[in-house]
Order: C-alpha cells, then structure tokens, then sequence
C-alpha cells in the first residue's frame, strides 16, 4: 500500500461520523440506492439502515464501489430501524410534508440523528412518520410537488455536513477505537475480513505501514486451529 493510500484511508475515517445515519424505508430503484450510498461516504455518514422493500429487492449489487465504504444495516420495518437508532440516542428526522414539518434548515443536525428518507412511490410510511421526532421539508417554487429521493437526501446531507463543518466535528478521529481499527483492516483487505467473518477469526494486527505484522505465523495458527477467535 502506497502512503498516500494509506493516508487517505486513515484521513477519511477520521472524519466520519459515527451519530450521523441516514434510514431508507423502502426504497429500491438501484440509482437511488447507488446515489443515497455515494453521497453518505461523500458527507462521512458510516451507516447506511435499509428497510426491505414489499416487492424485493430490484438491485443486485447496485452500489459496488461506494458500499465497500459504508456499514449498510438491513432491517424488516422501519419502525424497527428507527428503534436501533434511538436506542443509540439518535432523533430521527423524517423528510415528511406534514403540518408539523419544518424548512430542513431548521433543525440541528450537529446533534446524534438519522435523517430517513421514504420509497420513491409512497414517501415515508404512516407508521414510520409517527415514530419521527421532527418531520421536515425541502421548500419547492416550481410546478413539481418533490424531487426525487437521492436529491432530496443529497441537499439535505450536505445541509448537515455544513453545520457539523461549522461546529468542528470533522476536526477530529470520533469513531470509537476498536471500530476504526476493525473498520480501517476491513478497508485495507477486504477478502481477508470477509474470510475471518465467515470463520469467526480475529482479525490480524497490522504494523504501521498496514501490512500484517507476521502473516506466516498467522496463516500456521489456522492451519494448527490454534489462530484467535472472535464471535462477530
């Protein structure tokens, strides 16, 4: 691995964004999920909280690329997606038209929050919309009623990655210890993480150059059974 490589993958970790979600509800369309994946790793939001579609899945593989940076975390409703993240202590906000909904501007996203976004047809469901602590809208001056999801969420994510730029929470490392340096491992080999997951293994420590700091006594210890391990 190059420095500059290794530096832009340390530097981009830095800066994510560890109370800040993004929750899908339902939609499917690939570029929608593509684009919404893309500009989360563009604003440092870490996770991505999917609600299964009624009718499925529509894409396979959709945001390969954007996703290897982006910790997606599927659900069976939205109503339980919004429960994982207050449990987390996160405020929802709902990109809702409702009478309590309020410009998209006048919230503060420095705070932990998720910012949930409905399925291209139906919007955010009913159920979902009454668990939301604040709805909020994007304010429209031409004939169309709403834009579509990926651009909505786009101008409403750059709106937070602005007040959190504003209030110094990109200027330092706030993810926690253990899931940077798992995160950052994930990173930097990929099929080796997949491997230790699906084989319950710790992962190997690294120098700090990223390189395994002894990769042969590593691979004898799964050979001898004897490698560490680790209940994911």
């Amino acid at each position: 691995m190059t420095p500059e490589r290794k530096q832009k993958l340390i530097s981009t970790l830095e800066r994510r964004q560890p109370d800040l979600h993004l929750i899908t509800d339902q939609v499917h369309k690939p570029r929608n999920l593509a684009a919404l994946i893309r500009t989360c790793d563009a604003v440092g939001i870490p996770y991505v909280h999917t609600v299964t579609p009624k009718a499925g899945y529509i894409f396979k593989g959709t945001a390969k690329g954007s996703d290897r940076w982006v910790k997606m975390i599927s659900h069976d409703s939205c109503e339980q997606a919004i429960q994982q993240v207050k449990l987390q202590g996160l405020k929802v906000y709902a990109a809702h038209f409702s009478d309590r909904a309020v410009d998209y501007r006048d919230v503060d996203y420095t705070i932990p929050c998720a910012i949930l976004m409905g399925s291209e047809k139906e919007g955010v469901s009913d159920a979902a919309a009454g668990l939301a602590d604040q709805h909020i809208l994007i304010p429209m001056m031409g004939m169309v009623g709403s834009l579509n999801v990926s651009t909505a969420a786009g101008i409403i994510m750059v709106e937070a990655q602005n007040q959190r730029l504003k209030a110094g929470l990109y200027n330092e490392s706030r993810l926690d210890p253990d899931e940077f340096t798992d995160t950052l491992f994930e990173w930097s080999f990929p099929d080796m993480a997949d491997f230790c997951y699906k084989k319950g293994l710790a992962y190997p420590p690294l120098n700090d150059d990223l390189e395994m700091q002894d990769s042969a006594a590593w691979y004898q210890a799964i050979r001898d059974d004897t490698a560490i391990k680790r209940n994911w």
